[in-house]
């Protein structure tokens, strides 16, 4: 029997202007390729639908907290998508979460649709 492992891919993320600058992310940081709205590009204030369409032109996955804002633009196209992560989480926890969710998804398993990631804070 031929064993098939599913070969890395390195996503590429957008982060809103709503999250912490990348290097709050150590380990997705560090496996993916993320840039911020602002931090990266200097394009503060730019509105939500201007944030997916740069996504869309650099090929990349939004990241952003305000989830219900992106939801509509999400089902827009297939050449990027969203992930709304919840404001419950700490930085750690979003590193953590986020890095496993990509690291088992494909290429295009998370484009031309919203992906949630929730959870609480530990007390």
């Amino acid at each position: 029997m031929v064993k098939i492992t599913k070969r890395f891919f390195k996503h590429k993320l957008l982060l809103d202007e709503n999250f912490p600058i990348r290097k709050y992310f150590h380990t997705l940081n560090r496996r993916f390729d993320v840039k911020h709205v602002g931090d990266d590009f200097n394009l503060e204030g730019l509105s939500d639908p201007e944030v997916y369409v740069l996504a869309r032109k650099q090929g990349r996955l939004v990241v952003t907290r305000n989830i219900k804002d992106f939801k509509e633009l999400a089902l827009t196209g297939n050449d990027t998508g969203v992930i709304g992560i919840s404001p419950n989480l700490t930085f750690d926890q979003i590193d953590k979460k986020l890095t496993a969710l990509l690291n088992k998804s494909t290429k295009k398993s998370l484009f031309g649709k919203l992906t949630t990631i929730s959870g609480e804070t530990e007390n």
